[in-house]
C-alpha cells in the first residue's frame, strides 16, 4: 500500500479550507443523521410494550434515545465547528496510520477475493442462514429469563379443613429440616394469612422464606437447581403439595396475574362442582410432562362449616322468635360489642363471646343457654340443628364467572414448550367443554403473549417506517433493499450466540435483537454511503457510459470505498463490544436478566460487521454491474444535505 505525504493546512487557502469540511460534511451528514434516526425508531416496538416488561426496560430505551438525539445533533452541527476550528497543522493520510494499515491489510486481500469469488461468497452467506432455520424453530421461549434473587420460596399446601396446630406442626418440621442444608443461612416460615385484607391466604398455605448463603460457601458442584431437588425429597409429607418459586417473581405473579406459580389454567364456569371435576381432568391430563413441576389443583371442596339450622316450630313452641336465636349464636360464637375503649388517638371496641374451648367444641355449642320467657334456660340444640358441613373453602371468581385453578412450575425446561405441550393434551382430552365453561392461561406465560403479540404488530410498522426513512436518504429502493439484507445475517449471529449459550428466547432477548436491528442498519447505511462517493468521484473524473468503466476498474473502486469504511466500522463496533464486555463477565443479582440482552447484541454485531465488509461490497458490486448492463451507466445516489 503506497503510502501518501504528509500534508499541512497551510498549503491551501482558508476558504478552500473550509470548503474541503463543508462538502466532506455534506456527504455524510444526512447518512450519519439518518443512520442515528433509525437506531432510535428501532427502539420504538420497546416504548410500545406494557406490563412489568416496559417498566424493567423502558428506562434503558429512553436512556439511549435522548443520549443518540443529543449525539445526532452534535454530528451535524458542533462536528463540522469543531473539525473546522481544531483540524489545523500536519495532515496525516489514512495510509501512515498504523492501526489502520494494519486492519487494511488484513481486509483489502479479503475483499479483493470476495469481489473475484462472488457467486461463492453468496452462496456460502446463504447456507450459513439456512443453517440456522433448525435452530429457530428449536429456540425455547420463555416471558423474562428467571432472575437469581439469593433466597427461595417454598410453598407447601395442605387440606382445606386442616388446623391450626397440625399448620403449625408441617410448618415447624419443613422448616427443620430445610435449615439443615448447609447452603442455607435461615428460614421462617408462616401458615395463614397476614393481618391484611389484601392477603387472601387460607390456613392450608404456608410460606417458607429460605435465604441462601452466598454460592463461595456451597458444597462443590452444587448449583440452585440440585439444592430445590434435594430440599423436594426431603421435605415431602403425605397431603402436603409442595411448590417452589423465589419471594419477588411470586409476588409479582400473584398481584399482576393472581397465580402464585409460573403458569396457571384457568377454568371459568357456572358451577363449583363441575369447575372441580374439569380441574381434576386437566390436572390428569398434564401429569408426566417433561419440565412441568410442582402440580397442583386449587381445593374448590373440602372446606369445613359450622351449620346451625333454627326449628322455626320449635322456637315458636318455646316463646322465641328468629331474631332472639340469632342473637344468642352471634354474641356467643361472633362476639357482641359490649362498649368500646378510648386510649390516646385510638378506639377499640369490648366484645364479649364464649372462650375457645367452648367454641371449637361441637357438643358444648349445642349447650349454649338461650334464655326463653315461660320455659327458663334452654339448651340451643332444643331449638336448632347443629352440624359440621362441607362446602368451598375459597370461592374465587373472575369476570363476574366462577373460577378454578391448575398450577405448576416450570424447571429444567423452557415455558413455552411445556406449554405447548400441555395445550396439546388438553385439547386431546377435552374435545368439547360443556356450554359456559372455557380454559385460559394466565401466570407468565400470559404476560409472554400479549408481549409476543404487542411486539408481532410493532416491529413490522417500525421496519416500514424505517424503510421510508432509508428511501428518504437514498432516493433507491434498490439500496433500501440492499440494506434491509444486512437485518437476517446480523440476527442469525445472534440466533447462534443463544443456542451456544443455551438462552430461551424472551423479551429480554427481543429487546437485545431490536437493538442489534438499529447497529445492523446505521454501519450498512454508512458503508453505501462511502462506497457511492468513490463511485461518483470515479464518474466525475472517467465519465458515466458502458465504454468509459471497464469492470475491474469498478471493483477496484468499490474496494477502495469499503476500505475508507474499516476503520469507522472497526471502531463503531469495539465501541460497542467492549462496552458490554462487563455485561457479559457479570455474575453478580441482575446478570441472568442483562447477559440475554447482550449476547444476540454482541455476536449479532459480529456477524453484521462481517457482512458489512464482506458481503455488502459484493452485492453493491453485483448491483453496479446490472446497472452498467442494462442502462449503460452507473446509477450515482444523490445523497443531498
Amino acid at each position: 500500500m503506497n503510502k501518501e505525504r504528509i500534508g499541512h493546512t497551510n498549503e491551501i487557502s482558508e476558504e478552500e479550507r473550509v470548503k474541503i469540511i463543508e462538502n466532506s460534511s455534506r456527504t455524510l451528514a444526512r447518512s450519519v443523521f439518518f443512520s442515528v434516526i433509525i437506531m432510535i425508531i428501532s427502539f420504538a416496538p420497546v416504548l410500545f410494550l406494557t406490563g412489568q416488561e416496559k417498566k424493567l426496560f423502558s428506562p434503558l430505551v429512553l436512556t439511549k434515545t435522548f443520549s443518540l438525539i443529543g449525539a445526532a445533533i452534535l454530528a451535524i452541527t458542533v462536528s463540522p465547528m469543531l473539525t473546522r476550528s481544531f483540524m489545523k497543522g500536519k495532515l496525516i493520510p489514512e495510509s501512515r496510520n498504523p492501526v489502520s494499515n494494519f486492519f487494511v491489510t488484513i481486509y483489502r486481500p479479503v475483499a479483493r477475493w470476495c469481489l473475484k469469488f462472488r457467486k461463492t461468497v453468496l452462496l456460502i452467506c446463504f447456507a450459513i442462514i439456512i443453517g440456522s432455520i433448525p435452530l429457530v424453530m428449536n429456540l425455547g421461549t420463555e416471558f423474562m429469563p428467571p432472575l437469581d434473587e439469593g433466597s427461595l420460596l417454598l410453598m407447601p399446601v395442605t387440606l382445606p379443613d386442616v388446623s391450626n396446630s397440625e399448620a403449625k406442626r408441617i410448618t415447624q418440621l419443613q422448616d427443620k429440616i430445610i435449615k439443615n442444608f448447609p447452603e442455607v443461612e435461615n428460614v421462617l416460615g408462616k401458615a395463614g394469612r397476614a393481618y391484611t385484607a389484601t392477603d387472601n391466604a387460607p390456613i392450608s398455605m404456608i410460606e417458607t422464606i429460605i435465604v441462601l448463603k452466598p454460592k463461595k460457601y456451597w458444597r462443590d458442584g452444587m448449583t440452585k437447581e440440585k439444592l430445590i431437588k434435594e430440599m423436594n425429597e426431603s421435605v415431602q409429607i403425605p397431603g402436603v403439595v409442595v411448590g417452589w418459586t423465589q419471594p419477588i417473581i411470586n409476588r409479582i405473579n400473584m398481584l399482576s396475574t393472581g397465580i402464585r406459580t409460573d403458569v396457571g389454567v384457568k377454568i371459568y364456569g357456572k358451577n363449583l362442582d363441575s369447575i372441580y371435576q374439569i380441574s381434576r381432568k386437566v390436572e390428569a391430563s398434564l401429569k408426566g410432562i417433561n419440565g412441568l413441576e410442582d402440580l397442583y389443583v386449587e381445593q374448590l371442596t373440602g372446606g369445613k362449616y359450622l351449620d346451625i339450622k333454627i326449628r322455626r316450630k320449635d322456637a315458636k313452641r318455646y316463646g322465641l322468635n328468629i331474631d332472639d336465636v340469632n342473637m344468642v349464636i352471634e354474641s356467643a360464637l361472633g362476639g357482641m360489642i359490649l362498649s368500646n375503649t378510648v386510649e390516646g388517638r385510638e378506639r377499640f371496641n369490648i366484645s364479649l363471646r364464649l372462650a375457645q374451648e367452648y367454641r371449637n367444641d361441637l357438643d358444648e355449642i349445642r349447650r349454649i343457654p338461650v334464655q326463653s320467657m315461660k320455659y327458663g334456660v334452654l339448651p340451643l340444640s332444643a331449638v336448632a340443628d347443629i352440624k359440621v358441613t362441607e362446602g368451598p373453602p375459597m370461592i374465587n371468581s373472575e369476570n363476574a364467572m366462577l373460577r378454578g385453578t391448575v398450577l405448576f412450575n416450570v424447571r429444567g425446561r423452557d415455558m413455552g414448550s411445556v406449554v405447548n405441550e400441555a395445550k396439546d393434551k388438553i385439547e386431546k382430552a377435552f374435545k368439547q367443554l360443556p356450554q359456559g365453561y372455557y380454559i385460559n392461561w394466565s401466570g407468565q406465560y400470559e404476560n409472554q403473549v400479549r408481549a409476543q403479540q404487542r411486539l408481532k404488530i410493532i416491529i413490522p410498522i417500525v421496519m416500514l417506517i424505517i424503510g421510508f426513512i432509508l428511501y428518504m436518504t437514498f432516493h433507491s429502493l434498490k439500496e433500501v433493499l440492499v440494506v434491509f439484507v444486512s437485518i437476517p445475517v446480523a440476527l442469525m449471529g445472534g440466533v447462534y450466540s443463544l443456542y451456544f449459550y443455551h438462552v430461551n428466547f424472551s423479551v429480554a432477548v427481543a429487546v437485545g435483537f431490536i437493538a442489534l436491528f438499529g447497529v445492523a442498519v446505521e454501519t450498512g447505511v454508512l458503508m453505501i454511503a462511502y462506497m457511492n462517493d468513490t463511485i461518483r468521484k470515479m464518474v466525475l473524473e472517467k465519465g458515466n457510459s458502458r465504454e468509459a468503466i471497464q469492470l475491474d476498474a469498478l471493483k477496484e473502486t468499490i474496494l477502495f470505498g469499503a476500505t475508507q469504511r474499516v476503520r469507522p466500522l472497526l471502531m463503531t463496533v469495539l465501541a460497542n463490544i467492549i462496552g458490554l464486555i462487563p455485561v457479559m463477565a457479570s455474575t453478580g443479582t441482575g446478570s441472568d436478566v442483562m447477559k440475554p440482552i447482550a449476547i444476540p447484541f454482541v455476536f449479532g454485531l459480529i456477524t453484521s460487521t462481517l457482512f458489512v465488509l464482506v458481503v455488502l461490497p459484493v452485492v453493491f458490486n453485483l448491483l453496479k454491474e446490472w446497472e452498467l448492463k442494462k442502462y449503460g451507466k452507473l446509477i450515482v445516489l444523490e445523497i443531498d444535505e
